[in-house]
């Protein structure tokens, strides 16, 4: 097929394009490009792409697609709290409008990069795709909102997927350290310091962006019937960990390693585990090949390879709302997370 991947020079889509070029797809990224200067290691080959912020596309720019898989998004809940309306006006109302011009382009299917945000503050039960919400950020609600319009729109000619995303984790050439298991493992490897920043008692699920990725491909390859309109929780049911339990594999995984807690902890009300009972049994070519501590592996033979500081993984660089801030400052960005023309009036 030929795919149009948004967001593909992202933390996911550097790992996803070559997932779908593998598997000998014609890929085209979209992408403003707002994260391009955090690279970590070494670099991928590039797809064709067109450079564009997500709120700015049209059905001409979608022309000639099999398929849209839409990654770009304000991408965690720290950026999405900012400024809370921006977070709505590209998650929600620029994903809708994507989703609308891709039908009104002809592309057949759209594969939405949704999460388990939306899940919010639960409890201990295991929560499937019909389980209620309770989003306690912007960046869930986004989610939520997104998904309830953009299913809306499904018909004869126009198949939307949604892919919620457990708590991604891995090594990408765009690099995140405000994700919990390349925290705790960048921390360990550069302070000796398994540093939690929470009690660590609430759940998470987690799954690695090569497994995010081979979900997409699959739901690309599917027969139609087996994912129109669906959702899919993206992981694995054995792989839901208290925060607390991850700390715990990095401690095992790093050398002379401790377990630190912040003096400052406080209880995440961020708290959820969910049932991936449906994406096994609906779409085994998505089954996880990763776990949790075999990521932790990657990660720490990673960062030693690169040399990561303390100063890189806590910095501009990798931590996606200082470099946010950072491009604020400097007025290369502004209020609305517009990158600004340089030498423009």
């Amino acid at each position: 097929m030929k795919v149009l991947v948004t967001g593909h020079d992202g933390y996911i889509g550097t790992v996803l394009v070559d997932v779908f070029r593998d598997a000998g797809h014609e890929v085209v990224g979209l992408d403003n490009f707002l994260f391009h200067e955090c690279s970590f290691g070494e670099e991928p080959e590039p797809p064709e792409s067109i450079s564009l912020d997500i709120r700015d596309v049209t059905a001409d720019h979608l022309a000639g697609f099999d398929a849209v898989v839409h990654l770009a998004a304000i991408s965690n809940d720290p950026l999405g709290d900012l400024n809370p309306d921006t977070t709505y006006a590209v998650n929600h109302q620029a994903s809708v409008a994507l989703a609308e011009a891709s039908r009104a382009a002809g592309v057949e299917r759209f594969l939405f990069s949704s999460s388990c945000s939306l899940y919010g503050a639960q409890g201990d039960d295991y929560l499937d795709e019909n389980s209620g919400f309770n989003p306690v950020t912007p960046y869930g609600e986004s989610k939520i909102l997104s998904e309830q319009d953009i299913s809306a729109m499904a018909d004869d000619d126009f198949s939307p997927t949604f892919l919620r995303n457990a708590t991604a984790y891995g090594v990408s050439a765009r690099l995140r350290g405000d994700l919990v298991v390349n925290n705790l493992t960048g921390f360990a490897v550069t302070t000796g310091q398994v540093f939690l920043k929470s009690d660590g008692s609430s759940w998470r699920p987690l799954v690695h962006i090569e497994d995010i990725s081979r979900a997409f491909l699959a739901a690309l390859e599917a027969d139609r019937d087996l994912i129109h309109n669906e959702a899919f929780n993206v992981g694995a049911n054995e792989e839901n960990y208290r925060i607390s339990d991850v700390a715990a594999l990095v401690h095992d995984v790093v050398p002379n390693s401790e377990v630190t807690l912040s003096d400052t902890a406080f209880n995440d009300p961020r708290n959820y585990r969910v049932d991936c009972s449906k994406l096994a049994s609906t779409l085994p070519a998505a089954k996880p090949i990763w776990t949790v501590r075999k990521g932790i592996e990657q990660l720490y033979e990673s960062y030693l390879r690169y040399g990561l500081t303390l100063d890189q993984l806590e910095g501009n660089r990798f931590m996606r709302i200082r470099h946010v801030n950072s491009l604020i400052d400097a007025g290369r960005l502004d209020d609305s997370l517009r990158l600004v023309q340089q030498g423009s009036a």
